[in-house]
């Protein structure tokens, strides 16, 4: 299972790192156009933790070398619906994270009741339009641009039970990382204070 988890406030300095990662030919699939760091510094400002749901893909180190946006639309009524988008970093490419994580997306979208999940994509964007197609969505083409719309179905007591669970693993998983990366900088000094700041081991 990749751990995926909801992402807060706190990770909001990571997820623009992660963004300001991405080359000029990622900025403009994941956004329709090359946002330079200052666009991204403000999408970044803008979003939303209490309204929207974002997840992410940690490695080892606490780098979040994947994440997806999941907004929801403005209506409440009885077709909710949502945009989801995502970013993968290059060399977290090939391990299937967009589809995990477009996955994770849909099912958290059922959970709370969102009927239609919408994918606005650049016609030359594959990966995404294969992911998407693949789940069931229908896309229409407009010139440079693909919108595409898949319809939910209800949500099941296996649907929340497995994102609960997806959920607290994913957060424990988090937690070592962090408690590792903790005791890996605790290592570091120690050793620089017992090597000295010349380099030289320090004699007993």
């Amino acid at each position: 299972m990749v751990p995926i988890r909801s992402l807060g406030e706190n990770h909001r300095a990571r997820i623009a790192r992660h963004l300001k990662a991405l080359d000029a030919h990622d900025r403009y699939y994941r956004f329709g156009f090359n946002a330079n760091d200052e666009q991204i510094a403000r999408y970044v400002d803008g979003l939303n933790f209490e309204r929207d749901e974002i997840f992410g893909i940690y490695n080892r180190n606490l780098v979040l070398i994947a994440m997806a946006h999941l907004a929801y639309a403005p209506d409440t009524g009885a077709d909710q619906s949502a945009e989801f988008g995502v970013s993968v970093l290059p060399q977290a490419r090939g391990r299937h994270y967009g589809t995990r994580l477009f996955e994770r997306a849909v099912m958290h979208a059922r959970n709370v009741g969102v009927r239609k999940l919408y994918v606005h994509v650049l016609s030359e964007n594959t990966a995404m339009l294969r992911i998407a197609s693949h789940a069931g969505a229908t896309f229409e083409r407009d010139g440079a641009e693909a919108e595409g719309h898949l319809v939910l179905p209800p949500a099941t007591l296996n649907t929340h039970l497995t994102e609960m669970v997806e959920e607290q693993l994913a957060q424990a998983n988090y937690r070592i990382k962090l408690q590792a990366q903790q005791f890996r900088h605790t290592l570091a000094s120690l050793q620089s204070v017992w090597r000295g700041s010349d380099g030289v081991e320090k004699a007993d």
